[in-house]
């Protein structure tokens, strides 16, 4: 039988991929000319950035529910601005793709995105070029081929905006790792919007400003408080329910969850969105991917046991109590994010 805490568990994965689910199919609603027709993926991103910096300060300033880090000009300078810049970037064009390709192809091609990562980070310093995971990139790069090879509505401008979207999200996780982790500061999903959300309004604007500002000028949009609210309240949420799984189970089950969130996507993207259609070619080459993803997913668990091997038995060595404690096998569930 589940108990309290399993069960209080899989209502959290549930939450997670519902929300992530209906955030992007969301967004694809307001943004297709089909449906709410409004097209300004920037200006939406920037709804998005306001309204999460604007609660974010009110939970920090106002309620207190979690105190601000110690944040330096160096610091914002050197770290916070150039993170915000490509996160901005990475939800600019991800949502500009909605534009011209459909969810379901869109999931597809996300499965780029440890390629992406990969490469970066290669680039960057922070890994090293390593066969067995080099492999597992071309076999994940020959399914999206095949995927998009398949896909009866290609559309090489929206394939261009997600990949650089990828590599945007790439460049701020390598950032991020190398930037803040690497001088101590850790920041939870509250903390991180309180910062990084102002200064990634800030470089939206200036696209938003020359793109979409004199277009909007001229046509006849349509704006509903209470579709943008809701948007945003969603968009705000997902990024909460993410860090309660992490916090909860670990960043191995949010990938799982996030590979089922993916199938059910793709399988709801075709009944809500008529245009979307799927082919054999589409499926096979996701298949393709998604197994180099999940032995991708695999060797990067390996590699994080093997690290941390070293400190379990210098702990256990130095305090042999410790492997009769009936509480260990209760932290180690709750606080193993590497596992």
């Amino acid at each position: 039988m589940l108990n309290k805490e399993h069960l209080l568990t899989y209502i959290y994965l549930l939450v997670y991929i519902l929300l992530s689910s209906g955030v992007i199919l969301y967004n694809k609603w307001v943004l297709s000319t089909k449906y709410f027709n409004f097209p300004y993926p920037i200006t939406l991103t920037m709804i998005h950035m306001g309204f999460s910096g604007v609660v974010a300060f009110f939970l920090i300033r106002v309620f207190k529910v979690v105190s601000p880090i110690k944040m330096t000009f160096q610091i914002y300078a050197t770290c916070v601005i150039p993170i915000s810049a490509f996160f901005a970037s990475s939800l600019w064009f991800g949502n500009t793709a909605y534009l011209y390709i459909s969810v379901a192809f869109i999931q597809m091609l996300k499965s780029l995105m440890p390629v992406a990562t990969f490469l970066t980070a290669v680039v960057c310093g922070t890994d090293k070029l390593r066969c067995d995971v080099f492999l597992n990139m071309v076999l994940v790069s020959v399914g999206v081929v095949i995927s998009s090879y398949g896909e009866i509505h290609f559309n090489l401008l929206g394939t261009g905006y997600q990949v650089m979207g990828m590599f945007g999200e790439a460049l701020r996780l390598v950032l991020t790792q190398v930037l803040l982790q690497k001088k101590g500061l850790t920041l939870n999903p509250i903390t991180s919007l309180y910062y990084i959300a102002p200064c990634s309004f800030v470089f939206l604007f200036i696209p938003w400003y020359f793109l979409e500002k004199p277009v909007m000028e001229v046509s006849q949009i349509q704006f509903n408080f209470w579709i943008f609210f809701s948007n945003s309240l969603c968009a705000l949420a997902l990024n909460f329910s993410i860090f309660l799984v992490i916090g909860r189970t670990g960043a191995v089950t949010i990938r799982v969850a996030g590979v089922l969130k993916d199938w059910i996507l793709i399988a709801l993207s075709t009944v809500l969105f008529p245009e979307s259609v799927i082919t054999g070619l589409n499926i096979i080459g996701y298949a393709i991917a998604l197994c180099g993803v999940v032995m991708y997913n695999y060797l990067k668990v390996r590699d994080a046991r093997i690290e941390n091997l070293p400190e379990r038995m210098e702990l256990k060595t130095e305090k042999a109590s410790d492997l009769y404690d009936p509480n260990d096998n209760v932290h180690n569930i709750s606080g193993g994010r590497n596992v």
